[in-house]
């Protein structure tokens, strides 16, 4: 059975190491609390501001590139190593600065409970480990628009890397039902974003926001996660190297009309030395990925998302690999100035019929009129394909229209699985094509290589069309 990956808060982590220490903000003391489990700490602000964790930092300010990280706070009770428990209720606004651990301090939910944040910023940190926080500024009953969670690097103390996220519950308010388009637009925090390098969000739910999970930081990880209910972006990758994989978008809301914002599913862009679209973005991996336009075609909310929107490049080195997208938009994956990169077994899909749409899988010039080249479009299956560049290679990609999808799709648009006898089972190039299907699935399960992010299982009954538990 699949993991019902993303919504579980897996409160019990594996057995840490070090030391573990406690923070209650209902029954602990931090006068003469000493952080065990008998005696917890009141607020996770006094175990910071009073020195409580040994760490290191910078000799001085402002930081410069070559500095050598010293000690602070020697002989403290929390070391690297070591773990920071919270318990049920409200923590405020976490921030986690000057901390640069020699070794991961873990900050996460004791087990069996849920802690509450306003906010949580790492600034100027390495080494941490966070899981299984609920973090809205809807808590603490003083709500205003922010970014929600922030992994920040700061000019005069310092960058950050090195920081795992897992299991959180982000979100601006618990049920925007009421909502219409100006809070959408004017009230929405955001969710995540990542300055950072080596950073990790993972199994993580983000909903009712304005951006999803912004990275901007290099070799950056965003695995298994929900992105449900945004106005602008759900998710955006601006820095090297970035993995995007098994991660579920759904329900852009609010056009054009109300908002100058042009919504994607994901979005990227380079910044040179000219400014935008004068640099590169290198080495991105979309794998796995679903993006849905409107779980509910018929909200009169919903916007017209582009899905895997790339306008600004050049794209060079970039796996796009078994993402679905459903949407009601021309730019299903679309790539102006894409180089050394391959897009392979996605399958992209109408979400209503009419304008704008069908969608198509798009290679095309750079916006300055630079070629793209050296791009292979294999095993897909789209609305629509608009291919343009030097030494492409495109091949096994199927193209189909409302009439024909019902011969290769179970129930499109929201159930995509292949059906029995469809023409793209066994039919694609085992060439590039990965290994495991959008639901991790392994291929072939054929005589061939299926056509498409998933491989037909004969034996599997789809009922409910995507898999609730998602891809893996």
């Amino acid at each position: 059975m699949r993991r019902a990956w993303w919504w579980v808060l897996l409160l019990v982590g594996s057995a840490a190491h070090g030391a573990a220490f406690h923070v209650d903000p209902v029954t602990g003391s931090d006068s003469s609390g000493d952080g065990s489990a008998a005696h917890p700490w009141r607020s996770l602000a006094h175990v910071f501001d009073a020195g409580l964790i040994e760490t290191r930092d910078w000799p001085d300010y402002p930081y410069q590139p070559g500095m050598t990280l010293v000690t602070v706070h020697a002989g403290a009770p929390v070391r690297a190593g070591d773990t920071i428990y919270l318990r049920n209720g409200y923590h405020g606004d976490v921030s986690i600065q000057h901390a640069y651990n020699s070794a991961p301090i873990t900050l996460a939910a004791e087990p069996g409970h849920i802690p509450q944040l306003r906010s949580l910023l790492v600034r100027s940190a390495q080494n941490w480990i966070i899981r299984g926080l609920a973090v809205s500024p809807s808590f603490g009953g003083n709500y205003e628009p922010m970014t929600i969670v922030e992994v920040a690097n700061h000019s005069w103390f310092g960058p950050s890397w090195d920081v795992t996220m897992s299991n959180l519950d982000v979100f601006s308010v618990a049920d925007a039902s009421a909502w219409g388009p100006n809070e959408w637009v004017n009230l929405a925090s955001s969710g995540v974003a990542i300055e950072g390098d080596r950073v990790s969000l993972s199994d993580s739910r983000v909903r009712n926001v304005r951006f999803g999970i912004s990275v901007g930081g290099e070799d950056g990880v965003v695995r298994r996660n929900l992105v449900d209910g945004f106005s602008a972006d759900g998710l955006r990758g601006l820095g090297d190297r970035g993995v995007f994989e098994y991660n579920r978008v759904q329900n852009n809301l609010i056009g054009d009309e109300f908002d100058a914002n042009h919504d994607d599913g994901f979005q990227s862009w380079s910044y040179g030395a000219g400014g935008v679209g004068t640099g590169e973005v290198v080495g991105v991996v979309l794998r796995g990925n679903v993006f849905i336009n409107a779980t509910d075609p018929s909200n009169p909310l919903r916007s017209e998302m582009q899905g895997i929107g790339c306008y600004d490049g050049f794209f060079r080195g970039w796996i796009v690999e078994n993402n679905v997208v459903v949407t009601d938009h021309w730019h299903g994956i679309s790539f102006y100035g894409m180089r050394d990169s391959r897009i392979v077994n996605n399958t992209v899909i109408d979400l209503a019929g009419g304008t704008p749409g069908p969608p198509w899988i798009m290679v095309h010039d750079h916006k300055d009129g630079r070629r793209s080249s050296n791009v292979v479009v294999r095993n897909n299956l789209a609305a629509d394909f608009s291919l343009d560049g030097d030494g492409l290679v495109i091949d096994h990609n199927i193209q189909f229209n409302a009439a024909t999808a019902t011969s290769l799709f179970i129930a499109p648009p929201f159930d995509l699985h292949l059906r029995a006898a469809a023409a793209a089972i066994d039919a694609g190039s085992a060439t590039l094509a990965p290994a495991l299907d959008v639901e991790g699935t392994p291929r072939p399960q054929g005589a061939g290589f299926d056509i498409g992010a998933y491989e037909y299982r004969g034996d599997l009954i789809f009922a409910n069309g995507f898999d609730a538990a998602g891809p893996g």
